[in-house]
């Protein structure tokens, strides 16, 4: 593997900040403060941020610098739509691959949430839904299809912090749901039945939110 290249080690400390939620919709992004916290120079920094504005992170504005850019609940709806249709299939590539270990590991992430639920911890709650999602997806063969969910996840993730999704009566359906998943790639279920249920799990989302939006 190539070493990473400064502008990719830029970019990277960039979108973690996004994903932990430090950088929120607003902040502005100053070219020489990141120089003087990473010690890394400025040109690395103006490449991550042209790579960031081209995937729409951040706006570049003319003598004001890269500020982190607001969304609003159709983009938030858009970005779910997306990965309702992308990281099925990414499940389905990697279920043959899980191993048993992993499959319990997912297990316990769910109980963990569930307990977060419990503790009206909403914030880790969505932290460990997230992870699930990335658990299940973990050996996707195809590094295009992993890499575009992954940047639609990190997108959802930074919308959730702003844009929390009201969607009556999803979190209670999710254990079951996600239980149903695991099931299937235990029993070895074709690709077809897990891509399915995947995709059913993340659209039934979908459309509690655009029912809530309707009847608010």
């Amino acid at each position: 593997m190539a070493p990473e290249s400064k502008a990719d080690h830029a970019y990277r400390v960039l979108t973690e900040r996004l994903a932990d939620g430090v950088y929120l919709p607003g902040h502005r992004l100053v070219i020489d403060r990141l120089v003087r916290e990473h010690d890394i120079s400025s040109i690395p920094w103006r490449e991550a941020l042209r790579r960031l504005e081209a995937e729409g992170w951040v706006d570049i504005i003319p003598n004001a610098g890269a500020v982190v850019r607001s969304f609003d609940t159709e983009e938030q709806l858009g970005t779910m739509r997306i990965l309702g249709r992308l990281e099925p299939l990414a499940i389905a590539l990697s279920a043959p691959r899980m191993t048993r270990d992993e499959i319990a590991a997912a297990r316990e992430l769910e109980e963990q949430a569930q307990a977060a639920l419990a503790d009206f911890d909403a914030a880790r709650f969505a932290t460990l839904d997230r992870a699930f999602h990335a658990l299940m997806r973990a050996h996707c063969p195809d590094a295009r299809l992993a890499a575009m969910v992954d940047a639609e996840s990190l997108r959802l993730a930074m919308m959730d912090r702003v844009l929390p999704a009201h969607a009556p009566g999803r979190i209670a359906a999710t254990p079951e749901e996600h239980e149903g998943l695991l099931r299937l790639i235990e029993s070895g279920a074709d690709a077809a039945a897990i891509e399915d249920a995947a995709r059913l799990h993340r659209l039934r989302t979908v459309a509690a939110i655009e029912a809530a939006a309707r009847e608010g």
